[in-house]
Formats: structure tokens, sequence, C-alpha cells
């Protein structure tokens, strides 16, 4: 796509024929080490849940453990979910401003963005090992101590903050054009 400095919008055809350009991605699959204890959670998540309905309305007597288990497998699943979102950059993000201001700051922007990425994940990683050292009690339904729950969180921050860093290096060493074309990239995929 052609950008102007100038920060005019591009024609709706000038679009158009970049999506035309892009080939469609094939990363549907796109799988890494990293992504497969939240796929594990998942799967687990899944099978306390049917045990959960099956004893409650087939069999008449629900499991108490389950309910509160599938609360903090769900806080797993969302969590390790994020570091995927991170390391495949696909979190929610506002690309209007990107394609509104000149390629130059649009470099500068995405960096700006990454460093608060850094911050925010490594102070809520901070934050987590703090609260995960003072917690001292078990779950109600199983001997099972609540701060492995608030460790896990503050692994998932701690690696969220990782690959920022990366996503940073990365910026930094890239073009802004390059840069305004991968976001270009990313809006167009999703």
């Amino acid at each position: 796509m052609k950008h102007s400095t100038k920060g005019s919008a591009a024609s709706e055809s000038e679009m158009l024929s970049d999506a035309e350009r892009i080939p469609p991605s094939n990363d549907t699959l796109d799988l890494a080490w990293i992504d497969f204890p939240g796929l594990v959670f998942f799967w687990i998540l899944m099978v306390v849940v049917f045990l959960q309905f099956f004893t409650r309305y087939v069999l008449n007597d629900s499991l108490g453990w389950t309910e509160e288990v599938a609360r903090f497998l769900l806080i797993l699943v969302a969590f390790c979910g994020a570091i995927t979102g991170v390391r495949k950059r696909t979190h929610i993000f506002l690309e209007f401003f990107y394609r509104y201001i000149p390629v130059r700051l649009c470099k500068y922007l995405t960096i700006f963005v990454e460093l608060i990425n850094i911050g925010f994940y490594s102070y809520m990683a901070y934050i987590g090992q703090q609260l995960a050292q003072q917690t001292h009690q078990n779950m109600v339904s199983l001997p099972i101590p609540k701060s492995l729950i608030y460790w896990a969180v503050t692994v998932s921050f701690a690696i969220m903050a990782f690959y920022s860093v990366l996503w940073l290096i990365h910026m930094l060493k890239t073009d802004g054009q390059e840069v305004l074309a991968e976001i270009e990239k990313q809006v167009i995929n999703e």
C-alpha cells in the first residue's frame, strides 16, 4: 500500500489491491512448544466441566471440587492463551492510528507501544510474585495451594514480557516501511 507521509488516507481501490497481493496465511496450526500447556489445561478443563455436568444432571450428586478447579483452570487457559497471543502478535490493537500517521512515526509508535507492553507485563509479573509469596491458603475443596495459580500467572506475565522484548528487538531492527507492511498484513489476515 502506498503510504503518504502527509497522513492522508489511501483509497479503497489501493487497499483492495494490496489485500490481493498479500498471500493468505496458512498459520492456523502455528503452534510452538510454549502453546502446549494452554492446550493441556484446556482439555483438562473440558473433562472437569463434563464431569461436573455429568455428576450434577445425570447422577444428581455433584462433585464439590469441580467448580473451583474449573475456575482455576479457566484462569490458566486464559493466561496461557495470552502467551500465545503475544508470541504471535495477535492481541487486539487499534490499527486506525497507524493508517494516518507518517511511516517514520509509525515505527516509533510501535516501539513505544512495545515498551508499554514490556513495562506492564514485567510489573504484573512482579506483583504476581509478591502475591504468590504472601498466599499461604489452600483451595477450599482440595488440598492444593492457591499460590500455585498465582505462580502460573506470574510466569505467564514473565513469558509475555520476554516475547515483547523479542518483538521490540525486531521492531528496532526493522525499517519503518516494513513495520507498516507487517501491521497491514496482520490486519488483513485477521
